[in-house]
């Protein structure tokens, strides 16, 4: 059986068709809509049906049963407000949702759903889903950035301009290698999120107190089959209160925040009236409520507003790491909403600069302009060599990627 990717609904806070009011701007692309509300409530619901279907792999109960409670679990068929609602009285959705869940696959099978698990195995393992299964477009769309910078380091490997250090002119360098920088830093972020992606995301599930109680000492054989079922990985402990995957995840896309942040400011910078070396082209984007004389680098402006949200939301996820004992009273409930937003900002902040770099244009007259005011020549050493080699590095990264697809 395979994990559930439907999430054809919008979902999210706004519980909107068209989303919030400032989803256009800080929530764009498909990220917002992987990590929704409904996406979640997906992503625990094939948590049930895998470890129902591992656990009559493991003869604690018949096939039949699986097949009814896996059927069971479709996350149109509950309702979300209200399992929103109930969740006051438990400290998590789990509870409703399994009572819902009970009810719809009869008493037979109801008395199987949820077996030797608890609350905890069902939000992280969800939480892991959410994660890959948003992770696979905010790759496409770092991978796309990244494609994009090449196209533009590859066009203009030659092309002089004056480099600046501290905000002021320095010395002649080429837009080439400027571009290459921001694709290095687009790689390197990429292919760090893909390894945690790939290795760190695994399943919940140890029960209450993370032994595998109640389960005829078939504990591990059931990770072991659920973590095949779901696709993620199969975890050596219970890691209840052993929160290294969640920093490691929030901590690489801080890093692919950053990655983002730079190519986006130097884009503002270099797009100003004053420099004028580079605009947006995307036709009708750009003007302003009250100076029609404007074109803003809205692109690029909106990658950085999406970018800057995420420190705050790392910081949170690390400040969650401190659990108490076996199960966290607070820390672990603290994960929840950060994870979601940081990875809708990030996935935000990389389909606005893919959008920005694809369609930037250079001005290679202003270019020169502003370099002719440096008065010393055009001479920039190695930057076309040092580009190519950047190029062929970004090559052997695009041959890798695979793991950059969505799951």
């Amino acid at each position: 059986m395979k994990p559930s990717s439907s999430i054809s609904e919008p979902a999210g806070r706004a519980d909107t068709a068209d989303g919030g009011l400032f989803d256009g701007v800080l929530a764009r692309g498909p990220v917002r809509e992987a990590v929704g509300d409904r996406a979640w409530l997906q992503a625990m619901l094939d948590f049930e049906a895998a470890l129902a279907v591992a656990q009559a792999r493991a003869g604690l109960f018949g096939t039949g049963v699986a097949e009814a409670i896996r059927a069971a679990c479709r996350a149109e068929a509950f309702d979300l407000g209200e399992i929103g609602r109930e969740a006051a009285n438990t400290g998590n959705p789990i509870v409703p949702m399994l009572e819902r869940l009970r009810e719809v696959t009869g008493e037979t099978a109801g008395v199987a759903v949820h077996r030797g698990a608890t609350s905890q195995d069902v939000i992280d393992t969800a939480a892991m889903l959410v994660s890959k299964r948003a992770l696979g477009p905010l790759l496409q769309d770092v991978c796309g950035a990244a494609d994009a910078a090449a196209e533009l380091a590859r066009a203009d490997r030659a092309t002089p301009m004056i480099g600046r250090t501290l905000l002021q002119q320095a010395v002649p360098t080429t837009f080439g290698l400027k571009a290459a920088g921001w694709m290095a830093g687009l790689d390197a972020a990429a292919a760090r999120l893909a390894e945690v992606r790939d290795s760190r995301l695994a399943v919940q599930f140890g029960g209450a107190a993370g032994t595998m109680a109640g389960l005829d000492d078939k504990g591990p054989e059931i990770v072991r089959a659920l973590a095949e079922e779901l696709e993620l990985a199969e975890p050596v402990l219970t890691w209840h209160t052993e929160r290294t995957r969640i920093a490691e995840l929030g901590s690489g896309l801080g890093e692919a925040a950053g990655a983002i942040a730079k190519p986006a400011l130097d884009v503002i910078l270099m797009a100003q009236t004053e420099v004028g070396e580079v605009r947006e082209g995307s036709p009708g984007r750009g003007g302003s409520s009250s100076m029609e004389h404007k074109r803003n680098p809205i692109a690029a402006v909106s990658a950085r507003a999406c970018a800057m949200r995420a420190p705050g939301l790392v910081a949170e996820l690390l400040a969650a790491m401190e659990q108490e004992h076996e199960r966290a009273a607070g820390p672990w409930h603290a994960e929840w909403r950060p994870l979601s937003d940081l990875l809708t900002s990030v996935g935000s902040a990389a389909a606005w600069l893919r959008d920005c770099l694809e369609h930037l244009e250079v001005d290679e007259k202003r270019l020169r302009e502003n370099l002719a005011r440096h008065g010393s020549g055009d001479d920039v050493g190695s930057a076309a060599e040092l580009v190519a080699k950047a190029l062929d590095a970004h090559a052997s990264a695009r041959a890798s990627r695979p793991a950059t697809r969505p799951t």
